[in-house]
This record gives C-alpha cells, structure tokens and sequence, in this order.
C-alpha cells in the first residue's frame, strides 16, 4: 500500500463506517456528528479529544486522496461528510461490506484477536462463523493493492494472535518478555502464564460486555 494515513484520518474513516451502518438516518455526518464521533468514550481505543480543526484537516487529506466526500442536499445546505471506500470504480481501497466492518474497528480500536472483531463487529456486519472472521482478515492481508492488514506475533499467555490495520505504516509491536514465572509447587501460587491466561478469559468477558453496551447506545443515537 502506497498510502500512509495519520491516526486522525483513520479515525475519521473508522468513524464513518460506524456511523453508516449504525445510525443510517444521520449519515452523512455533520461536522459537528464527526467530530462527537471521533471524541467519543464507548467503543474507541484511545479516547481522544480532537478539536474541529484537526477534524477538518484531515478531512481535507482524505478527500485529496478522494477517500472521503462531502455530500449535500438540495433541502439542506449543511455541509456533511462521508466515506469514499465502497463500490468506487477502482479497485484500489475498494472494500466489501465484511472488509469494511472489519477495518472500522482495527481504526476504532487498534490490534485485537479474530474474535473480539467479530464481536464487535456485530453492530456493522454479522459473520456468521469465526473462519469467516479469519477469511476476510486473510484477504485483507493477501490483497494485491495492499496489504491492508496483518497478523501480529501471539503475545504470552494469548491462545489468538491480534491483527492490525497498515493504514498508518507498519505496526511496532512492543513483546513482553516471557518470564519464567513458576513457582514452588508448596506455595501454591499460579504462575505469570496462568495468570495471564486468567485476564485474557476476563478480556473476552469483557468484550461481550462492552458489545452489548455498544447496542444498547445504539438506540439513542
């Protein structure tokens, strides 16, 4: 992929894709909607807190690189804001639906396991089995104009690797290093890997919960 994106501009992008599939009656978004969308506290990882003027710039790149569009109606004169990377006449950053519920959270959220995007996926796209998950990730990573993602090295105490977008450039993962954590037998304590095993289970809760929560918002917006 040619193109590096500021997190800001994949933030946006991400933010438009949510928006779309999530409250279809407001989007196009409003600068304001987009700049609430991007600074907002459930379903972003880190939370941010950009001003209007940061959002327009790197709305004014994206629609340079003719990645994003405004739109306005005849009936309304405000001036909204929307993505341009679905059914576009190159194939180019040219993403099926799955592709795009995928690569909204990877820009919403940053590196996770094939199964925490696929539950938070739910809101914008329903894979119907976890291969299929793993399909459009691996598609993803093999395109001929990319690759658009990867898969990064399984971390310790993890049974899943994480996958993380490359629109900003190549991602610097930063390994802990595997300790020897075990312990005397007679004392009865659990071990770093065991430990880790133990919140990697509460991370997974955790993601259900916060899917279901992301829902629930879902129905006042």
């Amino acid at each position: 992929m040619n193109l590096t994106l500021t997190t800001v501009e994949v933030r946006i992008l991400g933010c438009l894709i949510e928006k779309q599939a999530t409250t279809p009656d407001a989007y196009p978004l409003t600068l304001n909607g987009l700049v609430a969308a991007c600074n907002q506290k459930s379903s972003r990882e880190p939370v941010t807190n950009l001003d209007e003027s940061e959002v327009l710039s790197a709305l004014d790149t994206l629609m340079e690189n003719k990645l994003a569009s405004t739109h306005q109606s005849g009936r309304n004169r405000v001036v909204k804001y929307q993505h341009k990377l679905h059914q576009r006449l190159f194939d180019e950053f040219n993403f099926s639906l799955p592709e795009l519920a995928a690569l909204s959270v990877l820009f919403l959220r940053g590196p996770q396991t094939s199964a925490e995007i696929r539950a938070r996926c739910s809101r914008i796209y329903e894979f119907p089995n976890p291969d299929a998950v793993i399909d459009i990730l691996g598609g993803l990573e093999k395109n001929s104009h990319g690759p658009y993602v990867t898969m990064l090295s399984r971390q310790v105490g993890r049974k899943e690797a994480r996958y993380a977008h490359l629109f900003c450039g190549e991602v610097k993962e930063f390994v802990s290093s595997e300790l020897s954590g075990a312990t005397s037998a007679a004392t009865g304590n659990p071990t770093v890997e065991e430990l880790e095993l133990q919140v990697n289970a509460l991370r997974e809760k955790l993601v259900d919960l916060e899917n279901r929560f992301d829902k629930f918002v879902d129905q006042f917006e």
